[in-house]
């Protein structure tokens, strides 16, 4: 379903934590079973201009606004729910008719997200950012329109034998010898590679490709940091699944990307955040003359 109030900022909803980068060894996840929704918590009713909000709607919706806890989340699916009620009425106020339009899938618009769309057409028109201000926006952003830095790699993984102290001694113990049979010479690693890793790599003579920052496990990323283009790190490396020897073929610096490249996805952005704000003030506009009871929308009547 088209979720046309989604740009729209109504809320600030607390900072989550970011998911860990899984290893470029890794080629699955662990399954489980999704975790159980938890009960909402109880709050009053909530209405816009005296329709109610139900609450099995606002449970429904609430898999669309992730938080850290019950109570945020019931709280921003209640008011995503109150602000398209709102501006549903608006819109149906001033005689406007749905006009469903279909997507490229064949897909058609709910009727309801067409009525929407078509108000915030009408009523919110985002200023064109001009070329002076893309390129105010790119000097004071660069870093944002660099290209990634990237480690051209390959390593030789030796898993140990059990997971015992005893066995990856012996793991850390053959991969330090092969780190020192090998030594700098490429065609070494890759053999030994072939003969020894644990990883699928091994079948590429090692190699990782081209990662960027934060695509390897922490331990392995650091070691790739700390050796010099061209050699093999002689300390191996731990990590869960088992000892690293590292090799680090080429380091390719990030470079700024030039503004002429860039100007237009900069002017869509900034368009973007323009119509936003625009829409945010617009909702706000119209709580403000309406009795909304419940949830807060954009400094209305609670």
């Amino acid at each position: 379903m088209n979720r046309p109030l989604d740009v729209i900022n109504i809320g600030d909803p607390a900072a989550r934590p970011q998911p860990a980068m899984p290893s470029a060894c890794e080629s699955g996840g662990c399954g489980g079973p999704e975790p159980a929704i938890p009960p909402p918590p109880t709050f009053g009713e909530v209405s816009v201009n005296g329709v109610e909000i139900e609450p099995e709607a606002i449970a429904q919706e609430i898999q669309h606004h992730p938080a850290p806890d019950a109570e945020t989340a019931w709280v921003e699916a209640a008011r995503a729910l109150a602000v398209r009620e709102l501006l549903l009425q608006e819109a149906r106020r001033l005689g406007m008719e749905p006009e469903p339009e279909t997507d490229e899938a064949g897909r058609t618009e709910d009727e309801d997200d067409a009525l929407v769309r078509a108000l915030l057409e009408a009523q919110v028109g985002p200023e064109t950012p001009g070329d002076e201000e893309c390129r105010r926006y790119y000097d004071s952003q660069q870093h944002r329109f660099r290209t990634p830095e990237l480690f051209e790699a390959a390593h030789i993984l030796i898993e140990p034998d059990a997971d015992t102290d005893e066995a990856w001694a012996a793991a850390e113990a053959q991969a330090r010898r092969i780190a020192s049979d090998v030594g700098d010479d490429p065609k070494a690693f890759a053999e030994a590679a072939r003969a020894y890793s644990k990883c699928p790599s091994a079948q590429q003579d090692g190699s990782l490709g081209q990662i960027r920052r934060g695509e390897l496990t922490p331990s392995v990323q650091a070691g790739l940091e700390a050796i010099e283009q061209g050699t093999t790190g002689r300390e191996p490396v731990r990590s869960r699944f088992g000892w690293h020897v590292l090799r680090l073929h080429r380091r390719i610096e990030g470079r700024v990307l030039p503004y002429e490249m860039v100007r237009d996805r900069i002017a869509d952005m900034l368009e973007a955040r323009s119509w936003s704000l625009a829409a945010a003030r617009y909702v706000a506009e119209v709580a403000g003359r309406s009795q909304v009871e419940g949830v807060v929308i954009g400094g209305g009547a609670s």
